[in-house]
């Protein structure tokens, strides 16, 4: 995979850095547990969807674009991401936010990463719970491109092949790490939802042979539907990047189990883990993925389905500034 092909704007200091917690490794008493801190991707406080960014803005530059569209939910960490990136490329951007959580809670609807995208002063229209979002973001495009601009559309979670190009980007950069810290890699965990980061990590760690399993610790979706999607976009990414044969289907897992009622919707689960890595490591998780891909990491451990002996990294895949929009579960917690 020669990814220096595609067309790529650098916008964050690599590698992001692998660390062992040791502390929480002690406290579960299970396997030696590390993290790769894609929370440290520096635009407008970090995050997973900055490395998809480089491909994808790489791309909107090449074509000549001065406008990004995109979509997400209200506390979207995506939309967050690519108003920094249009800020620092001098282009516009245009958002449309999905009332995917049905909540009245002002700290929901106007702290956190609302506040930050009008901060940066992005254009936000809203849409009700249930609007095919993707859609409706070429849709928007359309409607600039009539009106003289040249938009580049970016799909929710700038998952498709060519956002999903800076987790393969990422998989070789974490082997390159583990090579040179002399570490061998049982499992890699992380949230999944809209399946570019886990497509990117499973088609890149194929492709270079690693012997990794990925697995996926579902967000939204139920766990046939989560691994069709990110089985598709892996093979499509794979094909994009010149792999061949593709991606096996074994590859792909996703554990949806502690998605909870839905999307958005916070858990025990999730309060627990996001107090234990601020306890125990100093590190913030957020509520809608790390929070609750690290609380199915924690409870297969206690589980024993993740075992003593094995040594795991949990992709941090960053959104800590939407604590704040959930400020009122987590002072419950700290009533109880």
């Amino acid at each position: 995979m020669h990814l220096a092909r595609f067309p790529r704007i650098r916008l964050f200091p690599a590698p992001t850095p692998l660390e062992k917690l040791t502390n929480l490794s002690r406290f579960l008493g299970g396997p030696e547990i590390w993290i790769k801190r894609d929370d440290c991707t520096v635009v407008a406080s970090g995050g997973n969807k900055v490395r998809k960014l480089e491909f994808l803005a790489g791309e909107a530059v090449a074509q000549g674009a001065d406008t990004l569209v995109t979509q997400g939910a209200v506390q979207s960490n995506h939309v967050r991401q690519t108003i920094a990136v249009a800020a620092k490329l001098g282009m516009a951007c245009a958002v449309l936010l999905e009332h995917r959580v049905e909540t009245n809670d002002p700290a929901y609807l106007t702290s956190g990463n609302v506040l930050l995208d009008r901060l940066m002063g992005a254009a936000i229209e809203y849409r009700p719970g249930g609007t095919d979002m993707n859609a409706a973001a070429i849709a928007k495009g359309e409607e600039l491109r009539a009106a003289g601009a040249k938009p580049y559309v970016i799909p929710g979670g700038g998952s498709n092949r060519v956002g999903a190009l800076g987790y393969m980007s990422c998989a070789q950069e974490l082997m390159q790490q583990a090579d040179e810290m002399g570490l061998t890699i049982d499992l890699l965990v992380h949230a999944t939802g809209s399946a570019g980061t886990q497509a990117g990590l499973v088609a890149g760690l194929h492709g270079i042979n690693a012997g990794v399993r990925v697995l996926g610790i579902g967000v939204r979706a139920p766990k046939a539907a989560q691994e069709a999607n990110v089985h598709r976009l892996a093979n499509e990414v794979a094909e994009y990047a010149g792999m061949r044969g593709g991606v096996p289907r074994e590859a792909v897992e996703a554990n949806c189990d502690y998605v909870g009622p839905g999307y958005g919707q916070p858990t025990e689960g999730m309060r627990e883990a996001v107090s234990l890595l601020a306890r125990l490591e100093g590190v913030l998780l957020d509520p809608v993925y790390s929070g609750k891909g690290m609380a199915g990491l924690i409870d297969l451990i206690r589980k024993g389905v993740i075992g003593a002996g094995q040594r795991v990294v949990f992709l941090h895949t960053g959104g800590s500034v939407g604590l704040y929009g959930y400020q009122g579960f987590f002072e419950q917690g700290f009533a109880a």
